[in-house]
């Protein structure tokens, strides 16, 4: 019991520092280079929206890797979920540089997010190493599809914020593939379909809030 608190106090004070904002990214920013565009105000809010979206599923990365390294049952993926908090939080804090670039906030229902995503992290462990990595091929694979359909609709000349993405992209598809690599097993139809339907609900919410 109280190994399961230290873990419950552990992941609050972690969950704490990800909603206050104070990721430090290991790596430089992709766009650090890049020249800021010229773009018109509703772009520039276009721009910032769709990386809020990203920053909350950032925030989620966090919660979900924190909760299912916490609870998995081997040293080798408890490992794993690890190394790629560690990737995801340098996406935590380029997402958050760029939202403040473009003159906007990040989501206000952060705290939601975190808890939710810690959750859903901790019952995926439970279920088992196997079907703890295929809820990361499966989350994977969907974040994926949204970075893809950002790229489509980013203003053509915000070239800064597509290289953050571009970036984050191939990040997400090297811990898919790890995951899968390691044994994952597939996700259900019906757990695929939900999990479908919540990442709707999130990336819509965010895009506002």
């Amino acid at each position: 019991m109280s190994v399961l608190f230290d873990r419950l106090i552990n992941s609050f004070d972690a969950g704490l520092r990800v909603i206050a904002g104070v990721a430090v990214a290991g790596r430089a920013n992709p766009a650090l280079a890049i020249q800021e565009a010229t773009m018109s105000e509703e772009e520039r809010r276009h721009s910032a929206a769709l990386m809020r979206i990203n920053h909350v599923g950032e925030v989620c990365a966090q919660a979900l890797y924190q909760s299912q390294g916490q609870f998995a049952r081997g040293p080798a993926l408890s490992a794993q979920f690890a190394h790629a908090a560690r990737e995801e939080e340098d996406h935590l804090a380029w997402s958050a540089e760029r939202i403040e670039q473009l003159g906007s906030h990040t989501s206000m229902l952060n705290p939601v997010w975190f808890a939710g995503a810690y959750l859903l992290g901790m019952a995926a462990a439970r279920a088992g190493d196997a079907r703890s990595l295929g809820f990361v091929v499966e989350t994977e694979r969907q974040v994926e599809a949204h970075l893809d359909h950002h790229l489509d609709t980013l203003p053509v000349s915000d070239l800064r914020t597509r290289a953050i993405v571009t970036q984050m992209r191939d990040d997400e598809i090297a811990h898919g593939a790890a995951a899968q690599a390691m044994g994952a097993s597939q996700v259900p139809a019906p757990i695929r379909v939900a999990m479908g339907v919540m990442s709707k609900v999130m990336t819509r919410t965010a895009y506002y809030i």
